[in-house]
């Protein structure tokens, strides 16, 4: 490097203190800085050691003598060398160097952020240029900067110091208070410093442009304000205070669409949806209206429990700019930041579609928060933390923090630590941009900004809109109960749209007649709409239509469509040829090596198909068929239990290899992604991914079954319910190893009976399958039906290499399908036979084995393979075979309270009437009831085992 290059570089930069510092350790020893700056270092010629030299000298003088009062005389020759071309001292370069970057970092603290004003930030000592050596008599004293601060300086390399802070005040302490240089990407701390400096967003707003705020700002506020008067006291966490946020949401939305995006998926909680709903997503006022007198957002004919208004969803197609683009807005229950990572799952299903695997650019996510809610749900965080890994990307979401300040009755110091709400961002380095709600220009301005980010870095970043709430929690709560102060204010506050009418009024820009003309015309517009209503009937329901086209309704309970689900013994080969064999050269491990032969000779010989292998044909039947399929969760490419190995590792390279892509060239890919530690935000992602389309199949697996269970959430706020609350249907799949096998508490029982709770109205299948073949069957069940149903599984552990859990080759062919009930297997007599044993999972083999080792040829065993819709014609038919039975047993290895005892005792004795039996209720056999689900000693499991399956086959 040349020397004038090294100078403009050392003393022109931003880092003029840091590099000077760095070359200083480095003359001392050149293994205390990072190689790549040592190389530079050691390979500068004369002139530019010198003059670096220099200027490390004089690097030291600020800091010392702040603390001294006095100058190291090394000081005085490099000042004067750094500075002869300007003839203006070094040493005040490089302290100016050091204030511009205390703006840069701490500038925030001094934002006038606030609307309300009743937060004056206090000073903060970084931002004093006293702290830098520049007393009061200092202020008006030229100091060279080179090109620090050209654009704030108009490309004046000197200004006084007096001159500095002012520019960099209305950077960064004014209704902008930018979070940023904790980055440790220097191109996006960069590209920060020169957009916020460079911008001169206040000189550079349209008159078109503020007349569009305006616009926005009139259908916001304009719309709360007729629903205040048109529906006194009525629910429907209205923005007012917020407002803004909708110009807001138009400006990113109009931003990211000139760049390609093709759709945005909006998720939020309540307050703002309704507005949202009708002012950006574009639903009809008189459909809002007709919600509001009691209509219905769905067909008449179409059923479903439905929602609140301010739970529900909508989407459009707008153009913008020539760009078409797609908006929605998911639906979601009050459980707040729930519909985080739905959001996320389904724009990336959108980009899988678009084949947009890459970039990840040409769909987006918006999420709103609450600042209380943004801080305080854990869920926040686990879908932060998931945004850039490699099954998990999105390109970024852009989310908006709609600042009221407070939570429901909550003030921040009680609502989060830390200095912001939006601190959580800062765990993945997101940036965040604070900005007063009531400068309607600089929210727009952020807005577009932060566009702009998320699209040259596929990153995420926080937009945190400090505003207020004025009616409180919701319309009927009176807030001044708990915030006085707060709420005195917000009385005497004029709202957003009159603050903003005012200043362009101000401007020139409108006359007060023009702006009272749009007010009425829009309110106008809002009483036709509210006549209109009376008579509003929805005529269609938009879940069958765009990516759902071709299916159909469910039908209505109790009725379950029968779908053949078996394939051709050449396409069972063909997909059994791939998942034994990997690349010619491929270090493959020598265990694995073993697992891969003994599936070839059970595909050869038709004999002995395992759990695992039975799953890789199901999935590679649907690969071929063009379906893609998507499983995640903890550790699923090799399997909690060792037995999948969907990829497998080169021992020498580490290389992956996922089987199941290579059976076809023109087959569908699978994704198989091993997930950070979450249940919550992973569920999430993994039910919004099937949101968006309903012919992939995507799974969910639990590392044990009863983790899931920190995913209740989205259990029972979405997966259970979304069908009738929101007319939206989902083919998740949710793979919940379970089976006592002694391993405790928490590995034991995935709480078969919170799910069967949940069932009504056949929202879901919930099954415990016993074989290889029926876990095929009921994989493909999931995309050969003509609608889409959640599948929720307790899958098996022990049983994954379980002599006896086995299938033959010609289960799986076609003319086959799903068993909901697997009848006695054995030869017994019928008619002879005089105890009936139901059971279902795990404790099938236990009661076999023990049967043939008793020679009991009296005892016939049924497996329920599927709980939920129950299969009383099935299990009445497998009944019917045994008139002359006495006792019928229901044995199950859960506790009482647990398991699907209470769920199926009256079901089966629907099932022994329609078979003819009179015996009753059945008998109830199983471990007594705890609080515990399982014991935690192996001794007291064997011997609670062996007492129930002796009971349960009478002995």
């Amino acid at each position: 490097m040349a020397g004038s290059d090294l100078l403009t570089a050392a003393l022109n930069g931003s880092n003029i203190a840091y590099v000077a510092d760095l070359y200083a350790r480095w003359a001392q020893d050149p293994k205390s800085v990072d190689p790549s700056f040592a190389d530079l270092f050691a390979s500068m010629d004369d002139e530019s050691a010198s003059i670096l030299k220099d200027a490390a000298g004089a690097s030291w003088a600020p800091h010392q003598s702040i603390i001294t009062g006095d100058e190291p005389p090394e000081a005085s020759a490099g000042a004067e060398r750094a500075g002869k071309a300007a003839g203006l001292s070094a040493s005040d370069s490089l302290a100016v160097a050091q204030l511009v970057r205390a703006f840069r970092e701490f500038g925030h603290l001094e934002a006038r952020t606030d609307p309300l004003g009743l937060k004056v930030p206090a000073l903060a000592v970084e931002l004093d240029p006293a702290t830098y050596g520049f007393g009061s008599k200092d202020l008006d004293r030229p100091v060279y900067v080179g090109s620090l601060l050209s654009p704030l300086l108009k490309g004046r390399d000197t200004a006084t110091v007096k001159e500095i802070v002012a520019a960099l005040r209305g950077v960064y302490c004014g209704p902008i208070g930018a979070e940023y240089m904790y980055a440790r990407s220097e191109e996006q701390r960069e590209w920060f410093r020169a957009r916020l400096e460079g911008d001169n967003w206040q000189a550079s707003v349209t008159v078109e442009e503020q007349k569009a705020i305006l616009a926005n700002l009139t259908e916001a506020e304009g719309f709360e304000s007729f629903c205040q008067k048109r529906y006194v006291g009525a629910k429907r966490f209205g923005l007012e205070g917020g407002e803004v946020s909708i110009p807001a949401l138009h400006a990113v939305i109009d931003q990211v669409a000139q760049q390609g995006v093709k759709s945005v998926a909006i998720g939020m909680a309540h307050r703002g949806r309704l507005n949202t709903l009708v002012n950006v997503v574009r639903k009809p006022y008189v459909a809002i209206f007709n919600e509001f007198a009691g209509g219905s957002f769905k067909p008449d004919n179409v059923a479903g429990s439905g929602d609140v208004k301010y739970h529900l969803g909508s989407s459009t197609d707008v153009e913008i700019g020539g760009h078409p683009v797609h908006i929605s807005l998911q639906p979601n229950p009050s459980h707040l930041e729930a519909v985080d990572p739905v959001v996320c799952g389904k724009v990336r299903a959108a980009q899988d579609d678009d084949g947009d695997t890459e970039t990840r650019l040409s769909h987006m996510a918006i999420q709103i928060h609450g600042d209380a809610a943004f801080a305080g749900q854990g869920v926040v965080y686990e879908t932060l933390s998931m945004s850039q890994l490699e099954g998990y990307r999105t390109g970024g979401s852009v989310h908006i923090i709609v600042n009221n300040q407070i939570g429901f009755t909550t003030n921040p110091v009680n609502g989060h630590s830390g200095i912001y709400g939006s601190d959580m961002a800062k765990a993945i380095e997101a940036p965040v941009l604070h900005v007063n709600g009531d400068d309607a220009e600089a929210v727009v301005y952020v807005s577009r900004l932060a566009a702009d980010y998320r699209q040259k870095f596929a990153s995420d970043i926080v937009l945190d809109i400090v505003c207020y709430r004025r009616n409180g929690h919701n319309e009927t709560d009176e807030p001044a109960f708990t915030q006085p102060v707060m709420y005195k204010a917000i009385g005497a506050h004029a709202t957003p749209h009159t603050i903003y009418a005012e200043h362009l009024v101000k401007s020139g820009v409108l006359s007060e007649d023009e702006v009272k003309a749009q007010w009425n015309a829009f309110h106008a517009k809002l009483d036709e709409d509210f006549k209109a209503a009376q008579s509003y009937k929805v005529n269609k329901a938009d879940w069958l239509e765009g990516g759902w086209t071709g299916l159909t309704a469910p039908p209505k309970a109790g009725e379950v469509a029968k779908v053949e689900t078996g394939i051709s013994k050449d396409a069972l080969l063909k997909i059994g040829a791939a998942i034994t064999k990997v690349p010619e050269g491929f270090d493959l491990n020598s265990k694995i090596a073993r697992q891969l032969k003994a599936k070839t000779k059970a595909i050869e010989t038709g004999e002995g198909i395992d759990w695992a292998t039975g799953e890789a044909l199901g999935l590679g039947s649907l690969l071929l068929e063009k379906h893609r399929v998507r499983l995640s969760g903890e550790d699923v490419q090799r399997g909690t239990f060792s037995q999948r190995h969907a990829v497998v590792f080169d021992q020498t390279t580490q290389a992956p290899y996922t089987l199941l892509n290579h059976i076809d060239d023109a087959q569908a890919k699978i994704d198989i992604c091993n997930s950070h530690l979450s249940e919550f935000g992973v569920l999430g992602f993994e039910y919004g991914y099937t949101m968006h389309n309903p012919n992939t199949l995507v799974l969910w697996e639990a590392q044990f079954g009863d983790f899931a269970n920190g995913a209740q959430v989205i259990i029972d706020q979405f997966i259970a319910s979304g069908e009738t609350k929101w007319l939206r249907m989902s083919g998740l799949v949710m793979l919940l190893p379970h089976g006592y096998e002694g391993q405790g508490p928490e590995h034991s029982s995935a709480r078969l009976e919170r799910y069967l709770q949940l069932c009504a109205e056949d929202n879901m299948f919930v099954c415990n399958i016993t074989t290889p073949a029926n876990y095929f069957h009921a994989l493909r069940r999931q995309l050969k039906l003509p609608y889409r149903k959640p599948l929720i599984l307790m899958e098996p552990k022990s049983l994954l290499r379980h002599k006896l859990a086995v299938s033959e080759l010609s289960a799986f062919e076609t003319g086959t399908s799903f068993l909901p009930v697997i009848g006695e297997i054995d030869a017994l007599t019928d008619n002879a036979v005089e105890r009936v044993v139901i059971c279902s999972g795990k404790v099938y083999y236990d009661l076999l084995q023990e049967r043939r080792d008793q020679k009991l040829d009296k005892v016939a065993i049924i497996r329920l393979e599927q709980f939920y819709p129950f299969p009383e014609a099935e299990l009445a038919a497998e009944l019917k075979r045994y008139p002359n039975a006495k006792d019928i047993v229901w044995c199950q290895e859960e506790t009482r309270n647990g398991g699907g005892w209470h769920f199926v005792d009256r079901l089966i004795e629907g099932a022994l009437d329609k078979a003819g039996h009179k015996v009753g209720r059945p008998i109830y056999v199983g471990r007594a009831a705890a609080a515990s689900p399982a014991t935690g000693l192996a001794k007291t499991h064997a011997a609670e085992q062996a007492a129930l399956v002796k009971d349960a086959v009478g002995l």
